[in-house]
């Protein structure tokens, strides 16, 4: 088991966070990009940063965005569609967009619209 899913999520949202800022983008978009994966709405969202839930908590409360599957690339070196273990590609699948948001892909893209999602 990964050190990553005893972790709070509150303890990992603020790089997330920093990078995203880094960036020049905001904690609004990454709170919907959170939201679309997740399926959480913004209110569900914090109740879990304010009760310190562990990664692993976090992710078995979600409902996954249906389109999680069209998120494909690398992180850290390792194929993101690879990862064997469902939570860590869960894990991943938020590192992965969180990279993409932070490289300025727009949001519309990251969120894999409907029309943007690969078959």
């Amino acid at each position: 088991m990964s050190r990553i899913f005893t972790t709070a999520f509150a303890s990992v949202y603020p790089a997330y966070v920093n990078k995203v800022e880094r960036k020049g983008r905001t904690p609004r978009e990454l709170d919907a990009v959170i939201c679309w994966l997740t399926g959480f709405d913004e209110p569900t969202l914090r109740r879990h940063l304010d009760a310190a839930t562990t990664v692993d908590a976090f992710f078995a409360a979600a409902e996954l965005n249906p389109l999680a599957e069209a998120i494909t690339g690398t992180v850290c070196g390792v194929r993101v569609q690879d990862v064997e273990d469902p939570l860590m590609r869960r894990v991943r699948y938020l590192d992965k967009l969180v990279d993409e948001l932070a490289k300025g892909r727009p949001l519309e893209k990251v969120l894999r619209t409907e029309a943007t999602a690969r078959p």
